[in-house]
C-alpha cells in the first residue's frame, strides 16, 4: 500500500486496516461457507424382506442412514439383524456365513446388534434394537436369523416375552440367513 509523503504512520495504519476490513467483507459476502449450513440427514433406505433375500439395499450408505423394513413374504416373517464387522476382520460376508456358529462367532467378537428390525408378511416394521440407524462407519453383515417355517405370531409373543435376548421358541427349520438371506452393507464415514 503506497504511501503519501509526510503522511503519519497512525494513518497509514488506519487507512491499510480499513482496506483489510473491506476485503474481508467482500470476500465473505462470496465465499461459500457451509458452515453455516447444517448436513442434510441421510434419506431413510427401504429395505424389501421376501423369502430369502434383501432387496433394495445399495452397496453402501452414508453414516447416519436408518433403514427400515417392508416384508412382502407371503407367510414367512423376516428381520434384518445388523452386525458391525470388526475392522481387522477381512473376510467378505459370503465367507463369514460358510463358517460353523462358533467360529462366526469368533470371527465377529462379543458385539451387539446395531439394529433389529422385524416385519410380518404385510405387517409393520417392530423396532426390537435400535431405530435402524447405523451411525458408525465400517462394513456390516445384514441377517435374517427367524427359524424357516416359524409362526410369526407365536415367534413375536416369545421374542416379546424374551425381552432383551433372543426368543425361546420351538418349531421352525434352520434360519433364513441359512437360505442365503444375509448381505454385506458399506456405511461410510
Amino acid at each position: 500500500m503506497p504511501s503519501t509523503p509526510g503522511e503519519p504512520v497512525r494513518s497509514r495504519i488506519r487507512r491499510g486496516a480499513g482496506l483489510v476490513a473491506a476485503v474481508a467483507l467482500v470476500a465473505a459476502g462470496c465465499a461459500d461457507d457451509d458452515s453455516t449450513v447444517e448436513a442434510a440427514e441421510p434419506e431413510p433406505v427401504e429395505v424389501v424382506a421376501v423369502d430369502f433375500e434383501f432387496r433394495d439395499l445399495p452397496e453402501s450408505v452414508p453414516a447416519g442412514t436408518r433403514l427400515t423394513i417392508v416384508n412382502e413374504a407371503a407367510t414367512e416373517l423376516h428381520e434384518i439383524v445388523a452386525l458391525r464387522i470388526p475392522d481387522e476382520e477381512e473376510r467378505s460376508a459370503d465367507e463369514l456365513v460358510q463358517l460353523p456358529p462358533d467360529e462366526l462367532e469368533a470371527a465377529m467378537g462379543p458385539i451387539a446388534p446395531a439394529t433389529v428390525l422385524l416385519a410380518a408378511p404385510g405387517g409393520d416394521q417392530i423396532t426390537a434394537v435400535g431405530d435402524g440407524t447405523l451411525d458408525e462407519p465400517g462394513r456390516y453383515l445384514l441377517v435374517c436369523m427367524i427359524p424357516t417355517g416359524v409362526d410369526p405370531d407365536a415367534y413375536l409373543a416369545a421374542a416379546a416375552e424374551a425381552g432383551d435376548g433372543p426368543p425361546q421358541i420351538d418349531g421352525g427349520g434352520p434360519p433364513h440367513i441359512a437360505h442365503g438371506m444375509y448381505a454385506e452393507l458399506i456405511v461410510e464415514g
